[in-house]
C-alpha cells in the first residue's frame, strides 16, 4: 500500500526527522549512533525513527544486536512528483536535496549564539 502525501510531508515537518534522514544520507546507522547528536532520550528518538519508517523514508533492520536504520532514497519520489505537477521544480534534484539536508544538518548541530 503506497505511503499518503500526507504521512511523508507530515515525517519531513520536524526538523529532528529531517537531520536524521541527512544523516543516513552517508551511510545506514545503528539506532544508538542516530540518538547520539540529539539532545533527547533513545525513546524519543525511537518515535521519531517509527514516525520515518511509517512514511516509508527508512527502514530498519536487526543486524546481531543492533538494529540499523537504512534511508530510501526513492520514498519521496511520490512527493516529488505531486511537486511537479505545480511546474515549481523541474525534476528531482536529489543534489539539491542533500544539499538542503546538510544544511539542516549543520544547522542544528552548531552551538547557539
Amino acid at each position: 500500500m503506497p505511503v499518503s502525501l500526507d504521512t511523508t510531508f507530515a515525517a519531513l515537518s520536524d526538523q529532528t526527522r529531517r537531520t536524521i534522514l541527512s544523516m543516513l544520507l552517508e551511510d545506514d546507522m545503528a539506532v544508538t549512533d542516530v540518538a547520539e547528536p540529539f539532545a533527547m532520550s533513545l525513546a524519543a528518538i525511537s518515535k521519531h525513527l517509527g514516525v520515518l519508517m511509517a512514511a516509508g523514508l527508512i527502514t530498519q533492520e536487526k543486524r546481531g544486536r543492533v538494529k540499523w536504520c537504512k534511508l530510501e532514497p526513492d520514498a519521496l519520489r511520490g512527493a516529488a512528483v505531486w511537486m511537479q505537477a505545480f511546474g515549481q521544480i523541474d525534476g528531482i534534484d536529489l543534489d539539491a536535496f542533500e544539499a538542503f539536508l546538510d544544511h539542516e544538518r549543520i544547522g542544528t548541530t552548531q552551538p547557539e549564539s
